[in-house]
């Protein structure tokens, strides 16, 4: 990349920084790699071989600072800036110490608490490092978020054709299941996994791993994955789930992500539909609640939608088999570094800000028998939520 993008994004950092109230700077750490969202927020290959410390402090105003070691002297070169070199560890404090002199306030990758562990790269030495200087570190969540989670309107663009191209993909793997059944074909979770992959191939696109087909008690199990050698066979009278995401192979593309369940008969057991219409209704009142909150104005936090969703299975007496967050942020990555949907593993008080997306995908798990998920995926533009993937289920679908 060239030194006119990353000093584009620099000045964008410095430009959002100037935004935050009080805030003096953004100081960036890794050690071998410890710190993969610096990578991604400054453009740097995270493939390159680094084997001592750095730090690159952009302050609100003014020029940026490298400190690296001098073994390593040349691996922030493409980022803009003066470069100061230290040996020994207490060079490096002592040129850090006065790097940040009558610094008060400033970001790390960094979580009170742990409270939201997807950002919490910077290791509680170097926070206390930090600390001894008498400086207050507060967390760069929503610094993170902005650089690394909002999309261009290409990227959105990929995320309507993934989205779209894998509601076909459902289609298609439900049907085949059908035409497997009447015409007495075995096949089995791994088969229609192959089949789904195979697709999604077709299709122009890549995914980070396999997708889900579980039947009966296999779908009350979350992350259940099927293997060749140990795969159920899909037979009639059977629940079945898949959960399939993917995206373009085109660099920058992002992902699309979605999960349906269908019912091998023609008639879905009372039960299964009964299951089916909680975690639609969860499903449907946290997208409300995401609407309306952006169309007044005022984006929710993550933890705020997960309790919508939740509250709604709390009240239909299934909160005890809802065991993950109701969604997660998604981006190049499929689980990307925006704001999750999430006060059940974390309380994520991130907020959602215009240009992200993320899924919402409640479900319940009866152990034993079988587990309903309905996921899609939400775009937070500046006044709108958007889903793409059409329709939306609304019924567990009868495959025969």
């Amino acid at each position: 990349m060239s030194m006119t993008l990353h000093g584009e994004r620099v000045a964008a950092i410095q430009c959002a920084l100037q935004e935050m109230d009080g805030l003096d700077g953004w100081l960036f750490y890794d050690f071998r790699g410890s710190d993969p969202l610096a990578y991604r927020v400054l453009l740097l290959d995270p493939g390159r071989h680094v084997t001592r410390r750095w730090y690159y402090w952009i302050p609100a105003t003014g020029e940026p600072v490298k400190l690296l070691h001098r073994i390593e002297p040349h691996v922030l070169d493409e980022l803009p800036g003066e470069a100061q070199r230290y040996v020994s560890w207490e060079q490096q404090r002592a040129l850090l110490s006065s790097l940040l002199r009558n610094r008060r306030r400033i970001a790390m990758q960094y979580s009170p608490l742990n409270a939201v562990p997807y950002l919490a790269r910077v290791d509680a030495g170097t926070i206390d490092l930090i600390r001894s200087f008498g400086l207050d570190v507060v967390t760069s969540a929503d610094l993170v978020q902005r650089f690394e989670a909002v999309w261009t309107d290409r990227q959105l663009e990929s995320h309507r054709y993934a989205t779209e191209a894998l509601r076909r993909i459902v289609d298609d793997a439900f049907a085949h299941v059908g035409a497997s059944l009447a015409k007495g074909r075995v096949l089995t979770e791994y088969g229609l996994q192959q089949f789904i992959l195979a697709r999604i191939h077709d299709a122009g696109m890549t995914t980070s791993s396999a997708p889900i087909a579980a039947v009966d008690a296999h779908s009350a199990d979350p992350h259940y994955g099927p293997v060749e050698s140990n795969s159920s066979p899909i037979t009639r009278e059977n629940l079945l789930l898949i959960d399939l995401w993917a995206k373009q192979t085109e660099p920058g593309s992002v992902y699309g992500d979605i999960t349906w369940t269908g019912y091998t008969d023609k008639q879905v057991p009372a039960k299964q539909r009964m299951i089916f219409d909680y975690v639609r209704q969860g499903r449907d009142a946290a997208l409300s609640f995401v609407r309306e909150r952006v169309a007044s104005g005022h984006f929710p936090f993550g933890w705020e939608v997960d309790d919508v969703c939740r509250n709604v299975i709390r009240d239909a007496g299934y909160g005890d088999f809802f065991v993950h967050r109701t969604g997660h942020s998604i981006g190049e990555e499929v689980h990307g570094n925006g704001a999750n949907i999430d006060n059940l593993e974390t309380q994520d008080g991130r907020r959602l800000m215009p240009r992200t997306c993320f899924s919402i995908e409640p479900g319940i798990y009866l152990p034993g028998e079988f587990g309903i998920r309905s996921e899609l995926d939400v775009y937070v533009s500046e006044r709108d939520a958007l889903t793409y993937g059409k329709p939306l289920q609304t019924d567990i679908v009868p495959i025969l």
